[in-house]
């Protein structure tokens, strides 16, 4: 998801850049972006798609940076857990080795 958001946010700011810095008029009066002709509507659709991509991309890096970080929560927190089992486990045997050497079987 992290991916995928910064990608999108890379996109919509490569193509905004394009426009702003490539996009010029010819000797006709049309519009050139990245050395093809365009039209006003064309030029207002892929600046609103650039906007869209890099909000989009926003949204998807921040919900993927909150799953991330969650997940490493609940990680260290069962590792946390599983290492105090295993102490748990240890001081248990430890015990019963004990009480085995104090009552000898026959």
């Amino acid at each position: 998801m992290l991916i995928l958001g910064l990608l999108l946010i890379g996109g919509g700011g490569v193509l905004i850049a394009a426009a702003v810095l490539t996009a010029e008029l010819t000797d006709t009066g049309k519009l050139e972006l990245l050395g093809t002709e365009v039209g006003a509507l064309t030029l207002f659709l892929l600046g609103v798609g650039s906007g869209i991509a890099v909000l989009w991309g926003l949204s998807i890096t921040k919900f993927g940076a909150k799953r991330q970080l969650a997940q490493r929560r609940e990680n260290n927190k069962l590792t946390e857990l599983s290492a105090k089992l295993d102490r748990a486990e240890a001081e248990r045997r430890r015990d019963l080795d004990d009480e085995d050497k104090d009552h000898p079987h026959l």
